[in-house]
């Protein structure tokens, strides 16, 4: 008999479809590679270099306002540009380009350079789900943009080059890969069952509870049965809608709660402002896929500790996506955590 505990095996991703080697046995093994240094935590509330703090000035000699809940402004280093021309440039078959027009923007989260999603109220976080919510509903009525994308990279070790809590959304006239994919498998999913992939898979993981991190009324924190990183989470919608802008008030408000819930558990885990990439995925422009379910994923790099890491490395750049620790065992880990704040404690 398999023993999803303890034998190596593979678990297959329906949103992806792709599959995944998990190995158990291998979280015995004695630790000598990469050890990251954590740094210090301690920041102020307004730092006078900062250049997203409120008041001080940014590139190019822009000024902030002073303001008090979020603030939006266009990328001063954007990845994507409104103006790039729609030509390709294939001298060959094999040598493929094509120009990609796009808006990027930084939502600041809130004028305090010392706080995280996880430190912050939720009714602050409301205010920031509300700004993307205008966000995308501003860039999804864009003729040439086809996909919104709004992320978060915190911690230095995800590239993150500022400490303030903010965002980003990179907006672009072609659909990413990552979202291509995941809409070709919802929407076969659709078309054999007349119902979303995710909306039957968070039933079944609410049924089973094992992998349920956290959940509220209208949302759930779960960690995915394929995950690849070590404390990977997904947050899911419990009423499928396409994207943010067709949730209600109560669930925009269950979404700000649900976030600060998963992350002051991250915190927790090891006492430190955890490091992640997070972002939304949900549908493209044109006609609304009915297949399309909301849903965000978290991707933290910490694999043991606050200074050991996990790397996609080797086997997983040349062959698929591996990890050790089972998602039962990481879900668990999280499950017992504590949500109020351990500096709060």
């Amino acid at each position: 008999m398999l023993d999803l505990r303890s034998h190596p095996h593979r678990r297959y991703n329906p949103l992806a479809g792709e599959w995944l080697l998990v190995s158990p046995h291998r979280t015995q093994r004695p630790w000598q590679g990469q050890v990251e240094k954590v740094p210090a935590e301690t920041r102020p509330a307004y730092d006078p270099k900062c250049y997203l703090c409120p008041g001080n000035e940014r590139a190019g000699g822009r000024r902030n306002p002073q303001y008090e809940k979020t603030f939006v402004f266009t990328n001063d280093f954007s990845a994507l540009l409104a103006d790039t021309p729609d030509s390709g440039a294939s001298p060959h078959e094999l040598l493929r380009a094509e120009g990609v027009r796009g808006i990027c923007r930084v939502i600041c989260f809130s004028p305090r350079h010392d706080l995280t999603m996880a430190e912050m109220d939720v009714g602050d976080l409301e205010a920031v789900v509300r700004t993307w919510v205008e966000e995308f509903e501003s860039l999804m009525g864009r003729p040439f943009l086809r996909y919104v994308q709004i992320f978060e990279n915190r911690g230095e070790m995800m590239g993150c080059s500022n400490p303030h809590p903010h965002c980003q959304i990179w907006a672009s006239s072609a659909v990413p890969d990552e979202v291509a994919r995941e809409e070709r498998m919802q929407t076969e999913y659709w078309r054999g069952h007349g119902r979303t992939l995710l909306g039957d898979y968070l039933e079944l993981e609410l049924r089973l509870g094992e992998r349920i991190v956290c959940a509220n009324e209208h949302f759930a924190a779960l960690v995915p049965w394929w995950a690849v990183w070590p404390f990977e989470t997904m947050v899911v919608s419990r009423r499928a809608v396409t994207g943010i802008d067709e949730l209600t008030g109560e669930e925009r408000a269950g979404l700000a709660d649900i976030l600060k819930r998963i992350t002051t558990r991250y915190d927790n885990l090891f006492e430190i402002s955890f490091p992640y990439s997070f972002g939304f995925h949900q549908r493209t422009a044109g006609e609304r896929n009915p297949a399309w379910h909301l849903h965000a994923h978290f991707y933290p790099p910490l694999l043991r500790s606050a200074t050991v890491r996990k790397f996609l490395v080797g086997y997983e750049m040349l062959a698929m996506p591996q990890r050790d620790i089972t998602a039962e065992t990481a879900a668990a880990r999280l499950r017992e955590q504590s949500e109020v704040h351990y500096r709060k404690r």
